[in-house]
């Protein structure tokens, strides 16, 4: 039944952008990792975790009028979207961070690292108690998986970020604490293909895409411009 209920959420969601019927899988590939990827992608402390097929990478069509090389995520599907030329975008599932935590507008990405270092915000700490440290270094057990992209506006860190995880069972779930999760062979990809000061759309939560509503990025007010 849950099973069913997934496939169900994906046939209604995946409408927002791409349907099933335009959606190509795209199989994950260890093409892009590199030796240090592989070395430490194979001493992770999580099952392999199956991800449900409407949250595995796709290749769709997409009707939105952001350019090409920019990034949509809509929390409201657990999408994440790399727009491609030609009416076409790399979906990818994500988890998203809970309504009251989560980021939306308009971002850029200010910095990228790989294997990055997790230093938990205070919020952070006072949220999830006193046995959180305070920096946890590169690794398998780093909550920020492989990768990272840094999400700053005006010139300032948001604090937001695009990342790898530890946890990829949820993926297509709202658990994170406000940023978006994907798995390390996703974000990975998505690293590969993104340069710094790539645009990043986050739409806001109830305010997920739809064919008959297709909101143009830089139409946006001026209060979720971009400097």
């Amino acid at each position: 039944m849950r099973l069913l209920a997934l496939l169900l959420v994906g046939l209604s969601v995946s409408g927002c952008v791409g349907t099933l019927s335009t959606a190509t899988l795209e199989p994950a590939s260890e093409a892009n990792f590199k030796p240090r990827d592989r070395e430490l992608l194979s001493k992770v402390p999580y099952a392999k975790a199956t991800i449900p097929e409407p949250y595995r990478r796709h290749i769709v069509t997409y009707h939105r009028k952001e350019s090409p090389g920019s990034i949509v995520v809509d929390s409201d599907s657990r999408f994440l979207y790399y727009v491609l030329p030609e009416g076409k975008a790399i979906r990818y599932g994500i988890t998203v961070g809970e309504e009251a935590l989560a980021f939306s507008g308009i971002a850029k990405v200010g910095r990228k690292a790989e294997w990055p270092t997790w230093v938990p915000t205070a919020a952070i700490k006072e949220r999830l108690g006193p046995s959180i440290p305070n920096v946890v270094g590169p690794g398998p057990h780093n909550p920020l998986g492989a990768r990272a992209l840094y999400l700053y506006t005006g010139g300032k860190d948001t604090l937001y970020r695009i990342h790898g995880t530890n946890q990829p069972e949820y993926i297509g779930a709202s658990v994170s604490s406000g940023c978006i999760r994907m798995t390390n062979e996703d974000v990975i990809d998505l690293y590969g293909r993104v340069k710094e000061n790539t645009v990043v759309v986050v739409l806001a939560p109830k305010q997920g895409d739809s064919p008959t509503n297709p909101q143009v990025a830089f139409g946006m007010p001026d209060r979720f411009s971009i400097q």
